[in-house]
């Protein structure tokens, strides 16, 4: 029996930019966008010290649209999702390159609306699941 496991990632940080909304060729809406969140700390002699990580955000089909038409540079989300690592050939160099993004799965906009500050307005955005393809139905 093979054990269980956990790929779960959880943010709360600001948009690097606005979100790029692109299509597949068969129709499915695609959102990229990344998320800057910051750690700060005092170090041995008493002075703040801060550091901002980036993450690389790719939500699909509605999340996606919703992220589209709602976010923008700066915005305050929380985000839930998991982490995925692709790799592909770069055809100039001819070495693999990987690449790793969480696939956001729910969304959760903090900002209050028309501002760019922070506020108590909780807009939830979840993926959900797509519905079986006639074929894929048993009967």
């Amino acid at each position: 029996m093979a054990g269980k496991s956990l790929n779960k990632v959880l943010l709360i940080g600001h948009l690097g930019k606005d979100p790029e909304l692109s299509y597949t060729a068969s129709g499915v809406a695609v959102g990229k966008f990344s998320v800057a969140t910051n750690e700060s700390w005092k170090d041995q002699d008493g002075n703040t010290q801060e550091r901002t990580e980036w993450h690389n955000i790719v939500a699909w089909r509605k999340l996606a649209e919703i992220c589209g038409q709602y976010l923008k540079k700066g915005s305050k989300v929380y985000l839930e999702g998991r982490l995925q690592t692709r790799s592909w050939d770069d055809k100039n160099s001819g070495v693999k390159r990987y690449t790793t993004e969480i696939i956001a799965d729910n969304l959760i906009m903090l900002d209050s609306k028309g501002s760019g500050n922070s506020g108590d307005m909780e807009t939830p955005a979840r993926e959900e699941p797509s519905a079986p393809e006639k074929d894929d139905l048993p009967f």
